[in-house]
């Protein structure tokens, strides 16, 4: 004659099942981080367009070929993770350096609410690394532009950063505004990617950084206060 079945505790039951969830949820995004800093790097090597889905499967150790589009769904999906990834934490940054200078009118504070969150980033992410080579070809091609345009959406943060820059020039134009914030935003993406490129490894990272910020307020501030010259 059989033993009759213990009834199974349904708490115990119930953690079980919750462990295993939070197992495999761990597991998973341990992967779409390794798929991510796997894309970063190879996209900032060798070029967004030259890189395969595949590819960065395979070099992110996936077994699986079709695991970039299993985590992600498509190369413009993957790419507007990658921009999320970085604009998140610099954004913090922002708001942390324009609370400081809430109340000022110094063109250089503002300015520095401009370069600090790029480079900060940049520095808290140690050696090696490829964020600033990414962004430099986000900024650089239309396609890619309008993908992190539409994921960075209005940002208040950056609006408001904007605002009060632009409030310390009141005898420029609108549209000379907008020209010398577009040069702006160039010139410290693709300052810092040189940078990164140069840096590689080094352990002296962190200070590089910070010469990398002062360097770019000092130019930038020149570059508002540069004069306007009719064409001709």
């Amino acid at each position: 004659m059989s033993r009759p079945s213990r009834d199974l505790n349904p708490a115990a039951v119930s953690d079980a099942l919750a462990s295993g969830r939070r197992a495999r949820a761990g597991q998973v995004e341990v992967t779409r981080q390794r798929i991510l800093v796997t894309a970063e790097r190879l996209f900032a090597e060798h070029g967004v367009f030259s890189v395969s889905n595949r590819q960065i499967s395979e070099a992110a150790g996936q077994g699986n070929n079709t695991a970039v589009g299993y985590h992600f769904g498509t190369k413009e999906d993957l790419i507007r993770a990658l921009v999320r990834r970085h604009t998140v934490p610099m954004a913090a940054i922002g708001r942390r350096l324009s609370d400081r200078y809430e109340s000022s009118t110094d063109l250089r504070d503002w300015v520095t609410c401009v370069v600090r969150p790029f480079t900060d980033h940049l520095a808290s992410l140690g050696s090696p690394s490829w964020y600033a080579r990414f962004a430099a070809q986000v900024l650089a091609e239309p396609r890619l532009r309008e993908l992190a345009a539409a994921e960075l959406g209005e940002a208040s943060m950056l609006r408001d950063v904007a605002a009060s820059l632009h409030r310390c020039l009141p005898t420029l134009a609108a549209e000379v505004l907008r020209e010398r914030d577009d040069m702006a935003r160039t010139l410290i993406v693709h300052v810092c990617a040189q940078r990164e490129r140069s840096l590689g490894s080094s352990t002296g990272a962190a200070a590089a950084w910070a010469a990398t910020a002062t360097s770019l307020i000092d130019v930038i501030v020149g570059m508002y206060l540069a004069p306007v010259s009719s064409p001709g």
